[in-house]
């Protein structure tokens, strides 16, 4: 990492970036919803999260703060070492989401899962019951 004008650049976490989205994929997250998820509504809009996400060599990439690191982490479910540590992978099976019970597998890098939105299930009625009118 060179010099640029005298200031020296700080050393990074190479995958960080990549197991955010990780994070987010496997909740399967919006990057709204992430923000909201983390409790970060007064702090952060969907393009931090973007930005968190991007590849470490874009320009426009950037390292969450530490306390933002530590939402992540929490809901999770793993140690901040865990997302830090390029060495360290995350679990394959992330903790259930607090506020729904879901979690999708974790996916490894370039494995990113397509959304799917969830068949609506139409409840069965018992026989006899009335027909529901269409609106």
């Amino acid at each position: 990492m060179g010099n640029v004008k005298g200031k020296r650049r700080r050393p990074r976490a190479l995958r960080l970036n990549e197991k955010l989205r990780q994070i987010r994929d496997a909740y399967g997250l919006s990057q709204a919803e992430m923000v909201s998820r983390l409790g970060l509504t007064d702090q952060l809009n969907p393009p931090d999260i973007s930005a968190f996400e991007r590849e470490t060599e874009n320009k426009w990439s950037r390292e969450p703060a530490l306390p933002h690191l530590l939402r992540y982490a929490r809901v999770a479910g793993v140690n901040v070492e865990v997302l830090i540590d390029d060495e360290q992978e995350l679990p394959s099976k992330l903790a259930p989401d607090p506020m729904h019970g879901i979690v999708r597998r974790s996916s490894h890098p370039g494995e990113h899962e397509p959304k799917r939105k969830a068949a609506k299930k139409t409840a069965e009625k018992p026989a006899g019951s009335r027909k529901s009118r269409k609106r």
